[in-house]
Order: structure tokens, then sequence, then C-alpha cells
């Protein structure tokens, strides 16, 4: 409990703090509540509508986290609402009775509600058919007043969405590309320490396999952030009307994505690899200490250029800014690459199953190492 109320105050604090999703969602949740407030003055206290609780009730759904995403369901939900509705209306006026009716909408609408074209919007077909059945008279005036209020309130709550402050969800996909290149940076870089101190724990190996799968947890928090970026950029009435200074900062290209998410598998099959050797019961040889721990430089030296890459997602370039950073440590990945790659050759120097083991773990080293820097790979390669 302390540290859920811990949580709630540091959401708090970040919200008012600055930009971020925290106050993306603060800003959604007021005016999910604004548009319900608004709904229910005009239809509730202004044209004291009988059904009026249908305005407030669509419209606190329909502030949805892009404007595109409030017409598209809006059209949904009035469809799924219109259909529940008019059903429900139908079987009243032929039985004449609400339980009757009730036992043969709901299969019904229950059915509809699972129609792809409504999507998650389909659930208010047979809610609707229950308010319409069961909370008033079912007559022709308080069908057309709930279809209509029902349009009211899918008005007011897309209006709200698009006029007040409309989300563009630019801001996600550079944090979660940023935290991806981090958390690959943060994976190789205690691979590297492990086969630096050579003597693991039982744990060590569990412990690489879990930041491997927090990788690939990122990777799809950051394609769910692209998808949304895109989808928030369309019908968005913000952005014509944004001066160049205040439009939000250019999204950092797609090729990114591609680029870590095929550093993200490199990685994930050295972990994998690293795993199987540590594994008794397994027949892989052990490779012998020091060649491994050759390796871990090598792998250290690509965590740094990971790191500068992460920083070049968030700050211009400079000379003696990330670019610089990624210069020196691809200067290192090149240097410890070429040693390692010689001694493998030398049978004085490592044993068949260490050059085995030694030389699967190389080329995903090497993968790793043109996907931070396809430019600087080929170098090494012909020196190699």
């Amino acid at each position: 409990m302390r540290a859920e109320t811990r949580g709630i105050v540091d959401a708090a604090a970040r919200a008012w703090q600055g930009p971020g999703r925290e106050r993306d969602l603060l800003v959604q949740s007021l005016k999910a509540a604004g548009a319900a407030t608004l709904a229910w003055a005009v239809s509730g206290w202004w044209l004291q509508d009988p059904v009026a609780l249908m305005a407030p009730w669509v419209a606190v759904v329909l502030v949805q986290a892009t404007v595109y995403r409030s017409l598209f369901k809006g059209l949904q939900q009035l469809a799924a609402i219109a259909v529940g509705t008019l059903l429900a209306a139908g079987a009243e006026a032929l039985t004449g009775n609400i339980l009757i009716s009730v036992a043969l909408v709901l299969p019904v609408v229950m059915l509809l509600s699972n129609w792809p074209r409504l999507g998650d919007q389909g659930i208010y077909g047979p809610t609707t058919a229950l308010f319409t059945l069961t909370s008033a008279p079912v007559s022709s005036l308080t069908v057309s007043h709930r279809l209509l209020q029902a349009l009211l309130g899918a008005a007011i709550g897309i209006a709200v969405n698009a006029l007040i402050l409309p989300p563009v969800h630019l801001r996600n996909v550079r944090e979660n590309l940023s935290s991806l290149a981090r958390g690959t940076q943060e994976t190789l870089a205690s691979v590297a320490e492990g086969l630096a101190q050579g003597d693991w724990s039982a744990d060590t190996p569990a412990d690489w396999r879990r930041l491997a799968d927090q990788l690939q947890q990122r990777q799809e928090s950051l394609r769910s952030a692209r998808l949304w970026s895109h989808e928030s950029l369309r019908l968005n009435p913000r952005l014509p009307w944004t001066s160049r200074e205040k439009l939000p900062p250019a999204l950092p290209p797609e090729s990114e994505d591609q680029r870590w998410g095929s550093i993200v598998s490199q990685v994930y099959a050295v972990v994998s690899t690293m795993v199987d050797v540590a594994d008794e019961n397994r027949t892989i040889p052990t490779p012998d200490q020091q060649p491994l721990r050759e390796y871990g430089r090598l792998l250290a030296d690509l965590a740094a250029a990971c790191e500068a890459r992460a920083e070049m997602i968030c700050e211009p370039a400079t000379p003696d800014g990330p670019h610089g950073a990624l210069d020196e440590a691809l200067e290192a990945v090149e240097r410890h690459h070429g040693a390692l790659h010689k001694r493998l050759t030398d049978e004085r120097y490592v044993s068949p199953g260490t050059a085995a083991v030694l030389g699967t773990l190389l080329i995903q080293a090497q993968n790793i190492w043109h996907d931070i820097a396809p430019d600087a790979w080929p170098r090494a390669a012909a020196r190699a």
C-alpha cells in the first residue's frame, strides 16, 4: 500500500514538472471529465431530455488518445448503439413484453457485438438494448431521443478532443527508442562485466536472460508507440495552425527502429549462447577464461558504442558530443575485434572447442557492430 501511494505521488510530481506520459494522462482524463460535464449540461440541464444519460456516457468514452481514434470509435459506437436501440424497440413492439424482448434481443446483439467492423465498441449494442428495454417506457419518442443524445454526446466528445489540446504522440517514440538503446547497452555491459569477472554465480545467466527478455518487451513498446504517433497525426487540427517553434520535434526515422531491432536480435543470440555455455547439462564446451575475458572487453566496447548511439537519439550532433564518443568506441571495437580474431586462428592460443564457441560469439558481435555503424564494420573485416 505504501509503495502504491508513493507511486501515485511520484506520478503526480512528474505530471507537474513537465511534459511526459503522466501529464498526457492527466490532460486526457480532465478532457474526458469536461466533455461528460458539458454533455450533461446540454442534455440534462438545458434540454431536460428524459434520456440525458446517453450524451455524457458517449462523450466520456470518445475522448480517445488520438483525434482519429475518437472519430473512428465514435462511428463504431453510434452504429452499435443504433443497432441495439432499434432491435430492442422492434422486439418490444412485436412482443409487448420486456422479459421476452430481452430474451430475444440479447443473443442477437451479443453476436453482432463480435462483428469486426464494430471493433471494441460492439459491446455498446447489448448494453444499449438493455437500457432501452429496462430504463423507461419504450416508444418512438424515447428511441429517437436516445439516438439523438448519443449523437450529441459523440459530437461533444470528438469536438473536445479535437479542439482542446488535441494529442500528438511523438514524444513516446523518442522515449521508447532511447529506452531500447539504453537497455541494449545495459545488457551488453552486464554480460561484459560477468565475463571479466570470470567466476559466475548460478544466477548470472538467468539475469542475462531476464535483461534480454526485457529488451524484447521494450521493442514491442516501441512498435506500439510508432503506431500511436502515426495515428495521432491523422485528422489532427492542431498541426496546421501550430508555428514551427511550437511543433513537436521530428521523429527519429523508422530506420532507427529497424537498426535497434536487429541489434536486439543479435544481443539475444549472444545471451542465448552464453546461457548454453553456462548450462552444465549441455555438451557445449566451456571456453578458456582468457579468450572469454577478451570477448568481454569487446562487448564492453560495443556497449559504449550503443550508449553513444542512444545519446544521438536525444541530442543534436556536436564535434565533442555523441558522434565523438561513437568514433572512440568503434575504434576500440575494431582494435579488440581484430586482435581476438587473429588469436582465435592460433591453435597455440585456444583449443578447438574454445575456437568453435568463441567463433560463434565473435560473429554475433560482428553483426552488432555492423548494425551500430555499417560504414565502419567493413574496415575491420578487410583487416582481419
